[in-house]
């Protein structure tokens, strides 16, 4: 059974896997286009980073950021040998409840092309595509989505 928890991202299975998600987003993006947290800034106030774990196996990554008047996800990220199996689901589905108890009234985030199954996924959780907010600006990298909470 997966089970979604919070957790720091310097743990070692986070950090671990945080570090591919971070040469994924490099080797898929240019520098400018990459808008990943580190894991320090994953730490800070107002961020709630969740691991997805099936025992003591940490499988997946999943963050939310508390901006002023929405949440944003962030660091959405599954093993590359747990994909499939429902983790990434696990984690949005306790971001987006966290973002309820925070009374949220939006859940925001950015991701790239080329990511078809996030795009599915987060469609799938009634995500509809959106402009560019917060500090992002237009890219062709860049592909925004939110959902009213």
């Amino acid at each position: 059974m997966i089970e979604v928890v919070l957790e720091s991202p310097h743990s070692p299975a986070a950090a671990a896997l945080l570090s591919q998600s971070h040469a994924l987003m490099q080797e898929m993006f240019p520098p400018e286009e990459n808008n990943f947290l580190s894991l320090d800034e994953l730490t800070a106030p107002g961020i709630r980073f969740f691991i997805a774990r099936e025992g003591s196996e940490t499988l997946g990554t999943g963050a939310l950021a508390i901006r002023k008047g929405y949440g944003e996800i962030k660091s959405m990220f599954t093993a590359p040998s747990a994909r499939g199996k429902g983790v990434a689901d696990a984690l949005l589905t306790r971001i987006i409840t966290e973002a309820h108890a925070q009374n949220l009234p939006h859940l925001r985030l950015e991701t790239g092309p080329g990511l078809d199954a996030a795009h599915r996924l987060y469609a799938r959780h009634g995500f509809t595509p959106c402009g560019p907010f917060g500090s992002y600006q237009p890219s062709p990298g860049s592909i925004f989505f939110e959902r009213a909470l």
